[in-house]
């Protein structure tokens, strides 16, 4: 009976081993669980590890969890900081060389507001994938801010030209009819003298929108403008006046067209109304030189006809004759008749060069005109001038048209030519002299020998007309007086003529002219005296009898 209950006892099994057991299997269940969805270790540099803590950020794609960061140290040289991320095996496959990591965390830009959800959830590493194919890589280089597009957005890219880059960068957004379509990715200068190169993204199903034809400019700021018109203010957007803003357009002639390939390369105009300028089919170039001022006109300034813009100026600089030290402003302007003849020109047979040199042999001139005259805004006005048919050259492709002065500038240059020619007269010397020739003349005529020779004249007037009333009652003693009569008037003549030259009197004075008509009196009182004289000479009894048919011989 001890033998058979001993044994009975060593074969007893106790339930509490059941404890240990399911304890151990879980732990090799976890251990096999965590080492089968472990993944490698990976290092990502950052400038810095703002928002980063070791055991507690993730890195997740699409908001799902891909790996834990484990700790955070510096580079030996201080400058970099290394996150070594855990990350979980399923992410293996995004491990590649085309993969960006970023930190998300609040950012706050002019156009755009992210990263709010991180003031509560905390900071978290963003992973992108990039496209597949790349090659397994566990080092990477982080990016300190977002990438514009991700990997997996569908859309087209394409590449901008222009002379400066302005308020465009990174994150700037493309607009197309004020909606929002893309967003600048980058930008290079490349060796700093030729254009900026400027890489923009548009999303997809707007990306068809763009075709070879199309037309880009820059909507950044505000476009105020001060002309005939009036004040005009336009800008994009609210946030392409914080941001800046590209924006494009398409022709509807040329909607029909294929649209672009991916990374097509456009050009970027300042304005829109440059860039619908050079939408334009018919379009000739055109240079004309100005000799006045040419302030108030720059690129972009209208070329008008009778009143409406039928082009645009493309350059304006300042030139000098080779054949002579003149300078001029020299203004090259296009001509597009599309802008105001549009049917006109759709049937047209004639070269647009050609009705261009027909209307300037017709007398057409570029004048120079102001648009405004509290901005002193000015434009090109094509207007026949009447005159002399100028000669029409050409310079390259550039056909030169002659220009004719106008406006407010010729009226002020003509002023200064007037004040520059009555500068030059000698007003002083002038009033000098005549002041010298008046004190003169008021010495000659009221000098004593004009006196004297003004006394003596008006006395033998008074004989002469003394002799004239009693002719009948005695002509024996005038007749005698006559030769000392005339002796004494020749005298005062003769005085009087020569006070006169001493005086300097000129011949169309007042005084001449008195002069003159007294002395026709005193010659024909003379003439008279002669007749009288000569009529006693043949009828001296006519001193008795009187003249015939005076009554009966008295």
């Amino acid at each position: 009976m001890k033998i058979a209950d001993a044994v009975l006892r060593r074969r007893r099994f106790n339930l509490i081993w059941f404890v240990p057991i399911i304890a151990a299997s879980i732990s090799v269940y976890l251990a096999v669980t965590f080492l089968s969805d472990r993944g490698p270790l990976i290092t990502i540099s950052f400038l810095t590890a703002d928002g980063i803590t070791a055991q507690q950020t993730e890195v997740k794609h699409k908001a799902v969890s891909l790996g834990m960061v484990e700790n955070v140290h510096l580079t030996k040289d201080l400058k970099r900081a290394v996150v070594h991320v855990r990350m979980k095996r399923e992410a293996l496959p995004f491990l590649t060389d085309h993969a960006h990591f970023w930190v998300v965390r609040p950012r706050l830009t002019p156009g755009n507001i992210s990263g709010l959800e991180t003031l509560v959830s905390g900071a978290y590493i963003e992973v992108d994938p990039g496209d597949p194919g790349g090659a397994p890589a566990q080092e990477f280089t982080g990016l300190e801010d977002p990438p514009a597009v991700r990997s997996d957005q569908p859309g087209s890219t394409f590449w901008l030209h222009a002379p400066r880059l302005g308020s465009i960068g990174p994150a700037t957004p493309v607009f197309y009819r004020d909606v929002t379509v893309g967003e600048v990715l980058s930008y290079d200068i490349g060796d700093g003298l030729g254009p900026v190169r400027i890489h923009i993204f548009v999303k997809a199903p707007f990306d068809r929108f763009v075709h070879d034809a199309t037309h880009f400019w820059n909507a950044s700021g505000v476009s105020l403008s001060l002309g005939a018109q009036g004040v005009h203010v336009e800008f994009e957007s609210l946030q392409a006046l914080l941001s800046g803003g590209v924006a494009f357009e398409t022709p509807r002639s040329m909607a029909s067209t294929p649209r672009s390939a991916d990374d097509q390369e456009f050009n970027l105009f300042d304005s829109q109304a440059d860039a619908d300028a050079a939408g334009l089919a018919d379009n000739i170039l055109l240079v004309t030189y100005f000799d006045s001022s040419v302030a108030g006109l720059a690129r972009g300034s209208p070329v008008e006809l009778f009143g409406l813009q039928i082009g645009a100026v493309t350059d304006v600089r300042l030139t000098r004759d080779p054949a002579s030290t003149h300078m001029h402003a020299r203004v090259t302007f296009d001509i597009q008749p599309e802008r105001v003849f549009t049917e006109a020109r759709a049937g047209a047979t004639v070269p647009l060069a050609d009705e261009v040199i027909a209307l300037v042999r017709q007398g057409m001139r570029a004048v120079l005109e102001s648009s405004n005259f509290i901005t002193g805004q000015k434009v090109i006005s094509l207007q026949y001038v009447p005159g002399e048919v100028a000669p029409l050259g050409q310079e390259g492709a550039a056909l030169v048209m002659p220009s004719q002065g106008g406006g407010l500038d010729n009226i002020t240059s003509s002023i200064s030519d007037i004040a520059t020619k009555l500068d030059k007269i000698p007003f002083d010397d002038i009033g000098r002299d005549l002041a010298s020739a008046l004190k003169s003349v008021d010495r000659t005529v009221s000098g004593p020998d004009m006196q004297n020779a003004l006394r003596q004249l008006s006395e033998t007037l008074t004989d002469i007309s003394h002799l004239a009333r009693h002719a009948d009652e005695g002509l024996s003693p005038a007749l005698k007086r006559l030769p000392q009569l005339s002796a004494d008037l020749q005298q005062a003549v003769a005085r009087a003529d020569t006070l006169l030259g001493q005086g300097g009197i000129g011949a169309d004075s007042d005084m001449q002219r008195n002069l003159a008509r007294l002395l026709d009196q005193v010659n024909d009182a003379a003439r008279s005296i002669r007749l009288l004289a000569d009529f006693l000479d043949r009828h001296p009894e006519a001193l008795i009898r009187g003249r015939a048919g005076d009554g009966g011989g008295q």
